[in-house]
């Protein structure tokens, strides 16, 4: 039980500091599947508690604390939405990792760099992942990796140079005046 309390620590300690204070990382997507070459993709995030900014894949969105906003620039298209519980995290892995934790084994390893993996594993296969890991360098709490597991399919968010700052972010999409708005809230 107090090895759980310790990995349930290291977790808790890391969101717990995102609740005062703000991430900001560029990172990089790899998608990994056995079937096709592996294909990676630039992107950035801030977070700060459960607001958010994230771009990936063509596709901005930010979280305001009550409305989601999703751009797509391929159609140039902001949907605004009131977002589920699994639509938050969907777009965001520290929201997906937090609302993990009470349906999984979780497990963790300290590397001697200091690293430590955390990793879950859904107790119920339905969830739709096999495992999720994050890996976070232990003496400063900056998350440096995330892997999920699904089925032979694995995705690597590889975070480059994050760092906590000051909450000059804004958690919403601005400069989209003249783009198509499909508002649904």
């Amino acid at each position: 039980m107090s090895s759980l309390l310790i990995i349930l620590t290291v977790l808790s300690s890391f969101l717990a500091k995102l609740e005062t204070q703000p991430l900001r990382s560029t990172m990089t997507a790899t998608i990994d599947d056995p079937h096709a070459s592996p294909v990676s993709y630039p992107g950035w995030i801030y977070m700060y508690g459960e607001k958010f900014r994230v771009g990936m894949y063509g596709i901005e969105a930010a979280y305001d604390g009550k409305t989601l906003y999703m751009y797509d620039a391929q159609v140039d298209e902001l949907t605004l939405s009131i977002p589920k519980e699994e639509e938050l995290v969907q777009a965001n892995p520290f929201l997906f990792a937090k609302a993990l934790i009470p349906l999984c084994e979780v497990s963790e390893y300290t590397a001697k760099n200091g690293h430590t993996t955390v990793t879950l594993i859904p107790k119920d296969p339905s969830i739709g992942i096999d495992r999720f890991s994050l890996t976070i360098n232990s003496e400063d709490l900056l998350p440096l990796k995330v892997r999920i597991k699904e089925g032979d399919k694995w995705t690597t968010l590889q975070l480059k140079k994050p760092m906590y700052g000051e909450n000059n972010e804004t958690y919403v999409l601005k400069g989209h005046e003249n783009t198509y708005i499909n508002d649904l809230r």
